[in-house]
């Protein structure tokens, strides 16, 4: 995994102030879906004289929209229609800007930055995924593809808790094949992917990229690789490690040649945009096997996906992301932000992988090379982090239910320090960066059980 960190030409994101963001920005949806027009000013004010300094005329909505609907509150403007929650963590308040002119960006943004109303200012970057699956003609090695499942005791977890339909597994990535032979039905999905040829740079895109729809169809086999350790039906694949829980797939990630390697990649405003309307739509846990590096970022840049990560947390939802394929002590976003289940990658042998990122931020490991899953074309055998943080959330997802069964709610900060306390040791000594240890599946739901009982003890 990867963040490219390139700019996408003349589109910048601007987070205003509580209480300082102007009621007549449409948002994002509202244009794409309604043929609203973008606001050709912000605030009548600094901000606009700045804009139009520096880039010429510009168009500005709201990224986000509201979770309020407008057949919930018919005759309420949509700037009236969020909630504190969304106010409070910021999704209500980003702004995304398309200026006519580049060449001052820099300049641009250090302006915009000084403003009292601004709370931060960064470009909409580039954020990807390298992908170099490996393609099985026929069926998967049957032996490979549990190995991987046993190491962490995942069918004793399913046989301890199937999971609950009504649990929601959110995978923001590439989309999903989802006429796979060997996934389960899915929930339906949506794509928020908008690139073309400028934003690019040397990559080549290639499928559908240019206007965001309702199709989550997966172009790179990345998405349906994590799909497969998820929800695989368990015709030629171990069943997906979330059982009955139900997943909701979103492209937030197009499709681009890359020295004749497919990769994913997306703008941070379309993976923010697929990561809210995720959250509004219920999902518990959120799968994240993407990445931008903190040394692509500007030293005055707040972290990628800050308020959507709020946002997420503030509802209960569990955040799960892969470490990071550098190789490194280094940290990557989403996975760095507090409150997200950073996942690193270890072998066959539960030693860590020599491409898994390192970093205190990381909370434990899971299996993540030769990994046996589905592929566009069949089948695939998969190495990354990427393929690690699936197994993670699949228990996530597990814990959730069996929580749920007992009637008692799962917070993120409970789900990941389980998940810590109940992980296996590594085999071998001085193991630095990689979190607590091994995922172990049967153990989670086990410590999640006695934490439980716990807390129905503690209450009055």
């Amino acid at each position: 995994m990867n963040g490219y960190g390139a700019r996408v030409p003349r589109r910048l994101l601007i987070t205003l102030r509580l209480g300082e963001t102007p009621e007549h920005l449409p948002s994002l949806l509202a244009c794409r879906r309604y043929g609203v027009t973008p606001a050709e000013s912000i605030d009548g004010g600094p901000i606009d004289r700045l804009l139009r300094h520096h880039g010429g005329a510009l168009r500005c909505t709201r990224l986000h929209n509201s979770r309020t609907r407008h057949d919930q509150r018919p005759g309420t403007a949509g700037a009236r229609r969020y909630d504190d929650v969304e106010q409070l963590t910021g999704v209500a308040r980003v702004l995304r800007v398309l200026v006519q002119d580049d060449r001052h960006m820099p300049a641009l943004l250090q302006a915009l930055a000084q403003l009292a109303s601004v709370e931060h200012v960064r470009p909409d970057q580039l954020s990807g995924i390298p992908f170099d699956g490996v393609t099985a003609p026929g069926r998967p090695d049957e032996l490979a593809a549990w190995q991987s499942r046993e190491l962490i005791r995942l069918p004793e977890a399913l046989g301890f808790e199937p999971g609950d339909p009504a649990v929601l597994v959110g995978l923001a990535d590439t989309g999903v094949m989802g006429s796979h032979s060997d996934l389960e039905p899915l929930r339906r999905g949506f794509d928020t992917v908008d690139l073309d040829a400028s934003v690019t740079g040397g990559l080549t895109l290639i499928g559908d990229n240019h206007l965001s729809d309702e199709e989550p169809d997966d172009e790179v086999g990345h998405g349906t690789g994590c799909a497969g350790i998820l929800h695989a039906g368990g015709l030629s694949l171990p069943p997906g490690g979330a059982g009955q829980c139900g997943l909701t797939p979103v492209r937030v990630l197009g499709a681009a040649l890359q020295n004749d390697k497919r990769v994913g990649i997306g703008a941070l405003s379309n993976i923010d945009a697929g990561m809210k309307r995720l959250i509004d739509l219920g999902v518990k846990v959120i799968n994240m096997s993407f990445g931008t590096p903190e040394s692509a970022l500007r030293p005055d840049d707040a972290p990628p996906h800050q308020e959507v990560v709020r946002y997420a947390l503030a509802r209960g939802v569990l955040l799960v992301a892969a470490s990071g394929n550098s190789g490194k002590e280094e940290r990557y976003f989403p996975a760095a932000h507090p409150g997200v289940i950073a996942v690193g990658a270890v072998d066959a042998a539960l030693k860590p992988c020599s491409f898994s990122t390192r970093g205190g931020h990381v909370a434990l490991s899971a299996p993540g090379r030769d990994i046996w899953t589905t592929g566009l074309t069949g089948y695939q055998r998969a190495s990354g982090t990427s393929f690690a943080a699936p197994f993670v959330s699949a228990v996530c997802a597990l814990m959730a239910s069996y929580a749920q069964r007992r009637a008692m709610p799962l917070t993120p900060e409970l789900a990941r320090e389980v998940l810590v306390a109940s992980a296996r040791p590594f085999p071998v000594a001085g193991v630095e960066g990689g979190g607590a240890g091994v995922l172990d599946a049967l153990a989670a739901l086990q410590a999640l059980d006695t934490r439980l009982d716990a807390l129905l003890e503690d209450e009055p």
